[in-house]
């Protein structure tokens, strides 16, 4: 019997024991370890690791030894506490697991047109620093069968039974990354580490799969909105699979789709499904015509054709599909499930968060109808007014060929772009120090109060209403910054060193121009009278866009507590906590991008300009047709924002003296003795500083550091490429080659 207890003991020895995947995960980002670290030291491929942390494969030896070893020591340096460690049901290693995704966010009523607060426990919670990061939640992975010719499958079934606020409809989530292997597998990875076997053998077979039996979309996010359609993530061995190219030819990247006549497309039609205008391209939307009030309409997104565009997401094309999976859930579940671009996608968000049309009450008959919803920008496209119109809007059809319009014809409202030599006192000091306005157009959207659904008023010599949404033909020329109202007391300032808050150059004003409510209004509270002499005005107006901002500020909050970067940090934890934050979780870093990318993408949607070959100045663009499409508002939002900038630069100069020497929209640069944003914002004892000026924080309108560079840098930088360079766009980096980020 030893001698078996030996063979025992023996075998066990011989496979060092492992924590459960979701503990693997945890302790490598705990460490701020990558994949392809961890891969290139146990000499794997990045996949093979990603499949231990998500429990699809394990470890052998040699491999197992030495990986046992690695999670060992991160262990002992990052023991599991009672938030992070994993729960007790946690299966072992190799035993069938029940996913749970996060529940979808209840359908609210029809009955209210107040827009839901975001799902119970979204908000992730506040850490005090970097060591407290909370991870997200463990992402199970197992295999569920679903409906397949294969025998001994089961249905696709939701990976828990549904809560009480969940909605069973899409009880899944509301996503898919579809993937296949080299054999007859093809596998769908959703949210809350899901994974569902899918049998479909065609494209028009998914379809009809994923609305019938895949159980995915999310709920409205207003009562009287619409629930959002199912979107399918094809990797390239989907796209394989179901017969549609890896990459698109150069002629199909042109023309954004497939030809007509494709093979996949014949075969839609065959199986009786539509595509809508933009056809099958990076972004798909396949349907069928609603049945009553049964929507027939999936949604695809194609990585491999640039649907998800690196400049917003990053290196999200490449991840695993479960990571992807992750990331592209957390996005939909905190913005809604994409659309699109970002900015595709923030332009939706008002109409899904502010629906056109609402249910009316009972007619003598009993039957509702739609009407229009009050608060809204209504269900018809409006006319702008020739001041709004940009370059070669049908308005403008009239003007001569090759006419440049002045500011006098010309609503100008941009982020600004501005800088000026230091003086020599500024010189003398070692450093530049670069702060950055977090989502700065996203702050200056929250209470806007910008026009609705009727279109503008013209007025001769109107009295200005600072509370009239409109655009004024008005001369600040006399505003001099030298001499201001600063709260209630008038100050005297270097006004050279200040940029003009009226125009996106900086310059002083030389005449009358055209300036949104927000720009005159500023004017006016600087001390000085005002005159116009023209307006288009909105007397239907309201704060619009105040429920998309909530949204996607408390998503771009949560996702900086994922980053362990909390709202309630005193300002040197605050500044700790940044340090490295983005490598604490890069999947949460893509995820904070995309979020940004839709704040500002977003707002420039209601002025999307004419694009692709064919059209001619003084023709409609497919654009003017939504009643989304508002110059006026992207020029209140804007003006806003460069508004709200000035106000800070302008009181921080009147308590401490110190001015700006370049701004880049929502980043201002200031000389500095020492590297810390400490060095140019004056705290107290007490986490005070400057009222009304920047803030260090978090939070939406609060500012972070945004880069350090000595003085000598910028001496050398603009003897090589001129004095007028903006040192704002390369503040970060130092590398006059680098992109502006924005926000």
């Amino acid at each position: 019997m030893s001698e078996l207890f030996d063979a025992v003991d023996a075998l066990v020895a011989s496979r060092s024991p492992l924590p459960p995947p979701a503990e693997r995960k945890r302790l490598r980002q705990a460490h701020g370890l990558t994949l392809d670290e961890v891969a290139a030291a146990l000499q794997v491929r990045r996949a093979t690791v990603s499949g231990w942390e998500a429990g699809k494969t394990e470890p052998r030896p040699p491999e197992r030894d030495a990986y046992a070893r690695l999670l060992k020591q991160l262990a002992q340096l990052y023991p599991a506490t009672d938030a992070a460690a994993p729960p007790k049901d946690t299966p072992v290693p190799g035993t069938p697991a029940t996913p749970t995704p996060a529940p979808a966010a209840p359908a609210p009523s029809a009955a209210t047109d107040q827009t839901p607060e975001p799902p119970p426990g979204s908000a992730a919670p506040q850490p005090t620093g970097p060591a407290a990061v909370p991870r997200p939640a463990a992402r199970a992975t197992t295999r569920q069968s679903s409906t397949s010719r294969r025998p001994g499958t089961k249905k696709a079934a939701p990976a828990n039974p549904p809560t009480t606020d969940a909605d069973p409809r899409f009880a899944n989530g509301p996503l898919l990354v579809i993937d296949a292997d080299d054999g007859s597998q093809v596998t769908g990875y959703g949210i809350g580490g899901l994974v569902l076997d899918v049998p479909a053998k065609s494209l028009s077979a998914l379809v009809e799969w994923t609305l019938k039996e895949a159980q995915l979309g999310a709920g409205r996010l207003h009562g009287s909105g619409k629930d959002a359609d199912p979107l399918l993530v094809l990797t390239e061995a989907a796209c394989e699979r179901y017969g549609l190219p890896v990459e698109l030819s150069d002629a199909e990247r042109l023309a954004g789709r497939l030809p007509d006549g494709h093979k996949i497309l014949r075969q839609l039609d065959r199986a009786e499904w539509q595509l809508t205008k933009r056809g099958l391209g990076p972004w798909a939307r396949i349907y069928r015509p609603a049945q009553g009030r049964q929507r027939q309409c999936v949604q695809l997104c194609i990585p491999s054709w640039n649907a998800l565009d690196a400049r917003t997401w990053g290196h999200a094309a490449q991840l695993e599909p479960a990571e992807l999976a992750h990331v592209l859930g957390t996005y939909a579940a905190r913005v809604m499930t994409p659309r699109g671009s970002t900015a595709v996608t923030g332009l939706e968000l008002m109409t899904a968060l502010n629906p056109p049309t609402r249910a009316s009450e009972a007619d003598e008959t009993g039957k509702r109808h739609r009407e229009h919803r009050p608060g809204s920008l209504g269900e018809h496209p409006i006319d702008c007014a020739p001041c709004e119109a940009p370059d070669g809007h049908p308005l403008l059809a009239g003007l001569p060929r090759f006419h440049q319009r002045g500011p006098d014809e010309m609503l100008f409202e941009e982020a600004y772009d501005w800088a000026r030599e230091l003086t020599d006192a500024e010189c003398m000091r070692r450093y530049l120090v670069g702060i950055d306005v977090n989502l700065a157009f996203g702050a200056a959207a929250n209470g806007a109060v910008v026009g609705l659904a009727t279109p503008p008023v013209h007025v001769t010599d109107p009295v200005f209403d600072p509370t009239l949404p409109g655009s004024w033909l008005v001369d600040l020329s006399h505003v001099d910054l030298s001499h201001v109202l600063v709260g209630k007391q008038w100050r005297r300032l270097q006004g050279a060193l200040l940029p003009s808050p009226f125009t996106p150059t900086g310059e002083r004003p030389q005449g009358p121009a055209w300036y949104a409510t927000p720009t005159v209004a500023y004017a006016v509270e600087l001390g000085y009278d005002v005159a116009p002499t023209e307006a288009w005005v909105r007397e239907d107006r309201g704060r619009f866009l105040d429920g998309w901002y909530k949204r996607l500020r408390n998503a771009y909050v949560d996702t900086m507590a994922d980053l362990g970067v909390g709202e309630k940090l005193r300002t040197p934890e605050f500044l700790k906590a940044m340090d490295g934050y983005r490598q604490r979780d890069p999947e949460m870093a893509i995820v904070l991008d995309a979020i940004k990318s839709t704040v500002k993408g977003g707002i420039g949607k209601l002025r999307e300009r004419a694009r692709g070959g064919g059209w001619k100045p003084g023709q409609p663009w497919p654009a003017l047709s939504r009643p989304t499409w508002r110059p006026d508002i992207r020029a209140a939002v804007i003006s806003r924002a460069r508004i709200n900038m000035h106000r800070k630069m302008l009181n921080l100069a009147a308590a401490t003296g110190q001015y700006p020497v370049a701004v880049l929209s929502d980043c201002a640069v200031y000389a500095a003795d020492g590297p810390s944003p400490l060095h140019v914002l004056p705290y107290d004892a007490d986490d005070k500083t400057v009222p009304g000026s920047f803030r260090l924080g978090v939070s939406p309108g609060m500012v972070k550091h945004e880069g350090t560079q000595t003085t000598l840098w910028a001496e050398a930088v603009r003897e090589k490429h001129g004095q007028v360079l903006n040192l704002a766009r390369y503040i970060k980096t130092g590398e006059v080659t680098a992109k502006d980020d924005g926000e």
